[in-house]
């Protein structure tokens, strides 16, 4: 997803700097919502997902206070990695998601320019 993320960006700021007609910004702004609707919906999924894992590491850390055992120990130690690994990755959607904002916005207003040399 991280990959697919950053050679969107990258796609769709080359399209938007080649751009000189309506027509085509029309099809920029059609495409880039959906992908944000579709990056919105991996967002949440992904949140739920890390707020998932948060609250199954406070039972089993619990757990150890109460009873501390190895095998505890371990899987505590594992979901504390994997939920690390989740954070990083939803910081990552999170923070490109904002970023799809500016372009939307930059699109918008790419509109209204040529709109305005147009009149």
């Amino acid at each position: 997803m991280t990959e697919y993320l950053t050679n969107y960006m990258k796609y769709v700021q080359q399209r938007l700097e080649k751009c000189s007609s309506a027509a085509e910004l029309d099809e920029i702004m059609a495409e880039h919502k959906d992908k944000i609707a579709f990056m919105q919906h991996e967002r949440i999924v992904h949140f739920l997902v890390t707020m998932l894992f948060a609250l199954v590491l406070t039972v089993f850390m619990a757990v150890i206070l109460f009873k501390p055992n190895i095998p505890v120990i371990i899987l505590v130690t594992m979901m504390l990695v994997l939920l690390a690994f989740y954070i990083k990755h939803y910081y990552f959607l999170e923070n490109t998601v904002q970023k799809m904002y500016k372009v939307y916005d930059g699109i918008l207003e790419k509109q209204k320019k040529l709109k305005e040399s147009s009149e």
